[in-house]
């Protein structure tokens, strides 16, 4: 038997969460991605296959890290969302455990009036 790498396993539970999860025009799928180093969202139509926005901490000037950071992307893809005229969603938390960053990310977007 072959052990599996932590990122092995993610994909298997990513891959049994998308299963489940359908979006379309009217909830676009939220996906969450987390690197070691970073955080990124994206809000993507499945229906035509278009990622209609994406955020990263790539682009954020401060220092924040950890769930600091996740307070802040949600706040900018919020923003994106409202620019979207996009208010209901569905979360892909990527595979990951709901916690941590994950966790404060939806949190933080429920906060801002986004129904998932």
């Amino acid at each position: 038997m072959m052990m599996e790498t932590r990122n092995q396993k993610r994909i298997v539970r990513h891959r049994r969460v998308r299963a489940k999860i359908a979006s379309n025009a009217n909830r676009p799928r939220l996906a969450v991605f987390r690197s070691n180093k970073h955080l990124y969202a994206q809000l993507i139509d499945d229906e035509k296959n278009q990622v209609i926005a994406a955020v990263s901490d790539l682009k954020v000037k401060s220092k924040k890290r950890g769930v600091e950071l996740a307070k802040e992307i949600a706040n900018m893809m919020a923003a994106k969302m409202k620019e979207h005229k996009v208010e209901k969603i569905v979360f892909d938390r990527g595979g990951y455990k709901y916690h941590g960053q994950i966790k404060v990310l939806a949190d933080e977007l429920r906060a801002l009036g986004i129904v998932f």
